[in-house]
């Protein structure tokens, strides 16, 4: 048949066939209904037996299963896999409608800080988990003594610099109270509350900020202190949480931390404050951005969207990270002459140095930044 033929309608040909789309359409909205009523009622029994709400055995072998499922029936395993971690990031949502309460007896938490926006997220995650909560702020030290007696924790979740301050300000705790502190540096504040309480102690540093939805997969540093058969419960109950717990000791948390935080902070802060020095416009950056260019810029303009005393406390934690940046100076030094030489071979040289370095780990974060590209494509209006 002539594929010009006047008589041929494209659109009536369409219309029985978007008709069988939005009928399967309404079909996957029913399922999914389906599906949440039952992770809600898996999240209801985890909770009734102090289950950890995020299961990463669970989880790999479901993942695993349904792709061995989609290759069977000729459908993408990648496309399934998407939908499936989609739909279990909304699951987990649907679990943590109330958490059980993982100290026996129950309790009073004191959270110090807990008007902050990180003290405020934790201050309902306690809450949620039937404990006694009471927030403890500046204006509130004349009572500070009535307001920790009987706790069975005082969290605090205060500014890095003063930290080490407020924990000398602390009245004397109950013996068998446990203290912890939430800063993103851990020697100094674990150090301090060693020196201040004789009864347990515990270092914490959440990798997140307050913006998340749920802590869910986000880890969580463990830095113990003294006598951790004490705060077990504590440790159970970020598990019931769905953090992910790693365990570091203090001064080693706190050299990481100069990599992971302080460096990429100040690289992003350089990166930054250079775009509006330069005057670049942003929106025809975006326009003309790549998927992972516009990732990048997206990770740099999220810090301008944050508190600047915090970041700055972060980047200036350390008098070690000064070292660590006059380094990376002196490095990009290096590669800016192999630039201005227009030295081919010597830049070669460098990116192989870095290839050796990363090794196995290099094709591995090529395959996980694919997917997030995708994603990030996938957003683009």
């Amino acid at each position: 048949m002539n594929n010009n033929d006047t008589g041929s309608d494209p659109m009536a040909a369409l219309a029985p066939l978007r008709a069988q789309i939005d009928e399967l359409d309404r079909q996957l909205v029913q399922l999914l209904a389906a599906r949440a009523k039952v992770t809600a009622e898996v999240g209801r029994v985890k909770q009734q037996h102090a289950l950890p709400l995020y299961v990463p055995q669970r989880e790999l072998a479901l993942l695993k299963a349904r792709r061995a499922e989609a290759e069977q029936a000729g459908v993408s395993p990648e496309l399934v896999e998407d939908v499936l971690r989609r739909v279990m990031r909304e699951s987990y949502q649907t679990q943590e409608a109330g958490f059980v309460c993982c100290r026996p007896q129950g309790g009073k938490v004191v959270v110090v800080g807990g008007a902050g926006a990180l003290g405020a997220r934790f201050v309902s995650l306690f809450q949620r988990s039937g404990y006694e909560v009471v927030v403890l702020e500046h204006n509130d030290w004349e009572r500070a003594a009535d307001l920790v007696q009987n706790a069975c924790l005082v969290l605090l979740a205060v500014p890095i610099h003063v930290t080490a301050q407020v924990i000398g300000q602390l009245p004397p705790l109950p013996k068998d109270c446990v203290l912890a502190d939430l800063t993103s540096i851990k020697a100094e504040p674990l150090a301090a509350m060693l020196a201040h309480h004789q009864g347990p102690v515990l270092g914490l540093h959440p990798m997140f900020g307050p913006d998340i939805s749920n802590i869910v997969k986000q880890v969580v540093v463990v830095c113990h202190g003294r006598a951790p058969e004490q705060y077990q419960w504590l440790l159970k109950q970020f598990n019931v949480w769905g953090a992910v717990l790693t365990e570091k000791e203090a001064r080693q948390h706190d050299e990481l931390m100069q990599m992971i935080q302080a460096m990429r902070h100040f690289s992003s802060l350089v990166y930054g404050v250079h775009l509006a020095e330069e005057q670049a416009d942003l929106q025809q950056l975006l326009e003309l951005s790549s998927p992972i260019y516009r990732l990048e810029l997206a990770m740099v303009g999220r810090l301008f969207a944050q508190n600047a005393e915090l970041y700055a406390d972060i980047m200036l934690s350390s008098v070690a990270v000064t070292g660590l940046l006059q380094r990376y100076q002196h490095r990009f030094n290096q590669l800016s002459h192999l630039l201005a030489a227009r030295d081919k071979a010597g830049l070669m040289a460098e990116f192989a140095k870095g290839q050796q370095f990363f090794g196995e780990l290099a094709p591995q974060f090529l395959q996980e930044s694919r997917r997030l590209l995708q994603k990030a494509s996938d957003e683009r209006s």
